[in-house]
């Protein structure tokens, strides 16, 4: 599953962002989910200019570049907010439509957040319901080391 999480508002500030490993990694996830931006910007473009009206309603993005021990997987929203996944690059059982299932469970719940009339558009999200449904989608170091936990 992924080791990192990230929600990004239209105007590219981040309104969620959850790691699964330790505070040196965490930078470096931040910095991934950050640069992603610009192939995600890139492929939103070269999808309007090249494509049909079928594909410009696909909001998966699919694999956006590989890092050296991770894969970057992008998701669009109709209102822009982007929604980025960082896999491991050694887990090659992930399929195409497993991870098109993660985003898809990471929309509903983000969905559930703007429906909530005490959440405010734009502020970071906090919301306990996101939390277990992003935890669900990570996979923790204390899952690998001992998967009873």
């Amino acid at each position: 599953m992924a080791v990192c999480v990230g929600v990004i508002a239209k105007e590219n500030y981040p309104l969620y962002i959850r790691c699964a490993s330790n505070v040196e990694d965490e930078t470096k996830f931040h910095f991934t989910v950050h640069t992603s931006l610009d192939v995600i910007e890139e492929k939103i473009n070269n999808a309007g200019k090249t494509s049909s009206t079928a594909d410009l309603r696909e909001s998966y993005l699919g694999q956006l570049y590989p890092a050296e021990d991770y894969r970057v997987y992008g998701y669009v929203t109709n209102t822009k907010v982007k929604f980025v996944v960082v896999v491991e690059a050694s887990n090659t059982q992930l399929r195409d439509n497993e991870v098109r299932s993660m985003f898809r469970r990471l929309h509903n719940a983000y969905t559930d957040v703007m429906c909530n009339p005490f959440y405010t558009p734009g502020d970071t999200i906090t919301s306990k319901s996101f939390e277990k449904v992003v935890s669900s989608v990570i996979v923790f170091e204390s899952r690998k080391e001992n998967p009873f936990l």
